[in-house]
């Protein structure tokens, strides 16, 4: 069945479980709901350190002012553009906002523990990318409320640059059956009820498509090595490159 969660503004074409209890489906699309936000103010906070490469690179520049409280300010405001309310508002239950306040934590910490090195100056490229910055906060974040939720962005196995990021099998299977599949709906969001180091999940996986700015990195000629040190892989406009996999436990 398809399910577009009426609470974000983003539009996202839901692939949910079918044949559920009517109360099952209702705990489910709260889940989602609940998965959609942390995907979308990680996402906010990962388009703020690729809209500053040219000033954490600057080697001319010390203090470049990216604290913490300033990056998550301005992934704060990118959510309330995007979903409409903030991150954290009332209304939400403890659990909700206690992983909300944990991934905002986390992205605060990761800033402010790397700050000697975006501001060291003499040093141009910092090594300092979305994809690693991602990865540090959801590194981060699991040591805060992996008894309860983890986030971590995957990719295509072709396309993981680093092993901490592979594809687990649910994962690599959802990639390869269902998000590659030229049937797929580009955008559509694929969830499910499921079962992950013997406790039951529930398992959310969100696309996420090559943009002009992605392609620097990943695109062509395919083969040549990018700032990063990494052969490009060849990619285009609009092809999948990567997926944010979030994990519920009850």
């Amino acid at each position: 069945m398809l399910f577009k969660p009426a609470s974000l503004a983003i539009v996202l074409t839901v692939a949910l479980l079918t044949g559920a209890p009517a109360g099952a489906q209702r705990s489910e699309e709260a889940e989602l709901d609940l998965a959609l936000r942390l995907a979308v103010l990680l996402q906010s906070a990962r388009a703020v350190i690729g809209a500053e490469q040219a000033l954490i690179n600057d080697p001319a520049i010390g203090d470049k002012g990216l604290t913490g409280e300033e990056v998550l300010a301005r992934a704060t405001r990118a959510f309330v553009e995007k979903t409409g309310a903030p991150p954290l508002s009332e209304g939400m239950n403890a659990r909700e906002a206690e992983l909300i306040a944990a991934l905002m934590a986390s992205i605060t910490e990761v800033m402010d523990a790397n700050a000697a090195s975006i501001n060291r100056e003499g040093v141009a490229f910092k090594g300092f990318v979305p994809a690693v910055f991602g990865r540090l906060v959801n590194e981060t974040f699991l040591g805060k409320a992996g008894d309860h939720a983890e986030i971590k962005v995957t990719a295509p196995m072709g396309l993981v640059r680093n092993r901490k990021s592979r594809p687990d099998a649910w994962e690599d299977q959802v990639i390869t059956e269902h998000l590659l599949s030229p049937d797929w709906e580009k955008g559509a969001v694929y969830s499910s009820l499921t079962e992950t180091g013997g406790r039951e999940a529930f398992r959310v996986m969100v696309p996420e498509y090559y943009t002009e700015g992605c392609l620097a990195c990943h695109g062509s000629p395919a083969g040549e090595v990018d700032i990063t040190g990494y052969p490009k892989e060849g990619g285009a406009l609009g092809d999948l490159g990567g997926v944010i996999s979030i994990t519920l436990y009850p």
